[in-house]
């Protein structure tokens, strides 16, 4: 008898869903305005330090710390409270803080506060706050938009959607910055944002998520921590995300790289902030079309392995498109791990704690991003710029090792 196959999965399947698609532009409008944000921020603050690495670092440490210290308390109003009405109020606070910086570009700024250092770094502190509420609204109410046959179709698109506006973000935001200056910059930015409220508000509201009554709110805050250092996978998944990023992500010394070692200034900078979202726009494309079935857990660990290598790589390089190269690279590598780890989360985690446990997730990728900018900063001051950068390299690599050899299940992952 001739052997049969199971149909391909349709790839198009959660497109079909027209509040996934506004959730799809939502997220677009938020992504370009905040990489935009990023981009301008840095290359502002950058310059009026007088070039110091360090300061960069500080942008990080001062947006992560206001998402860490909120994050528990936000999963638990996420798996307690309509996540639509969450993410609304925190777009607006966003909003807001796009026209107080577009405030600061203002001749009259200048006359009534002075220096903008410390109010910029007042106001990264408020973006700080609000995405420590959006990570896991966005995470949690994903699974009220799509069904669950959907799910796995959803999350690859939701990566290269995210990948796409990070691509296009930097980019953009590099060139605006560079030819029409940074107050338009800033305008173009508060329009997008206020694009991604306006599709968050299109979706229709979903019922309040299941919970149990007469549960402590100190219970409540520490469940999630308690779930996900009592499950092998989701742990060991988000901590090779947390230090590998932690040691090995040298996008926060982009502007010093773009400054001192490759001569592009603020438009090559954006060009740089984009090579890694390039890089895994085609990777998650593919992911949508073929997903992983087979040895999930070896293809992490390798892909976060190949994401050192290129950072060490990167360091080393002096040509501005032989670095970008190693940057898209990266990407490429990262986004493999990026939508295996989405996947792993959303399976594992029940729905009534999907904003709990993502609060704890968000934890983890604020300290490898925003507090792994600050280590970045640091060690570029202590060590110099490229040793920086190698030595975060090596540390990924050793923590790769680690992890297959401690995390079994994780490494034997398989489906």
């Amino acid at each position: 008898m001739p052997t049969s196959f199971p149909p391909r999965a349709n790839p198009y399947l959660a497109l079909h869903n027209i509040e996934f698609r506004y959730y799809l532009l939502m997220r677009m409008c938020g992504t370009l305005a905040i990489q935009m944000q990023a981009v301008v921020v840095a290359w502002q603050v950058f310059e009026l330090t007088n070039q110091d690495p360090l300061a960069l670092g500080l942008i990080g440490l001062t947006e992560a710390v206001p998402a860490i210290l909120i994050a528990l308390y936000a999963g638990h109003l996420v798996d307690s409270m309509s996540r639509q009405k969450i993410i609304l109020r925190a777009l607006g606070l966003l909003i807001g803080a796009s026209a107080i910086l577009g405030f600061f570009t203002l001749h009259i700024s200048k006359w009534l506060v002075g220096s903008p250092i410390l109010p910029i770094f007042g106001v990264i502190f408020l973006t700080g706050l609000a995405r420590g509420f959006l990570a896991p609204a966005f995470f949690a109410w994903l699974t009220q938009i799509v069904r669950k046959e959907e799910l796995p179709n959803a999350i690859a698109w939701n990566s290269t959607n995210w990948q796409v506006a990070a691509v296009a973000g930097p980019a953009l935001g590099g060139v605006l910055y560079g030819y029409w200056g940074v107050g338009f910059t800033y305008l173009v930015q508060f329009v997008l944002m206020s694009g991604a409220f306006i599709f968050a508000w299109l979706i229709r509201r979903k019922p309040l998520p299941e919970h149990k009554a007469g549960e402590k709110l100190r219970e409540r805050l520490f469940s999630g921590i308690r779930f996900v250092f009592g499950h092998q996978v989701i742990l060991a998944a988000i901590s090779l995300d947390l230090f590998a990023v932690l040691f090995g992500g040298a996008v926060a010394l982009l502007p010093a790289f773009s400054a001192q070692i490759l001569k592009a200034g603020p438009e090559g900078l954006g060009v740089l902030r984009a090579a890694q979202s390039l890089g895994s726009v085609p990777s998650a494309l593919l992911l949508a079309y073929f997903p992983i079935r087979r040895h999930t857990g070896k293809i992490l660990l390798t892909c976060v392995a190949g994401f050192g290598g290129c950072m060490i790589l990167f360091a080393m390089s002096k040509y501005f498109w032989l670095s970008f190269f190693w940057l898209f690279l990266s990407g490429v590598f990262d986004s493999v791990s990026v939508v295996i780890r989405s996947n792993i989360l959303q399976t594992y985690t029940p729905e009534n704690m999907k904003g709990r446990v993502s609060a704890v997730n968000s934890i983890f990728i604020s300290s490898s991003n925003e507090i792994g900018a600050f280590e970045s900063g640091l060690a570029a001051r202590l060590l110099g710029l490229i040793p920086s950068v190698i030595f975060g390299g090596v540390m990924t690599l050793l923590i790769v090792g680690f992890t297959a050899v401690k995390a079994r299940k994780l490494r034997d992952l398989d489906g």
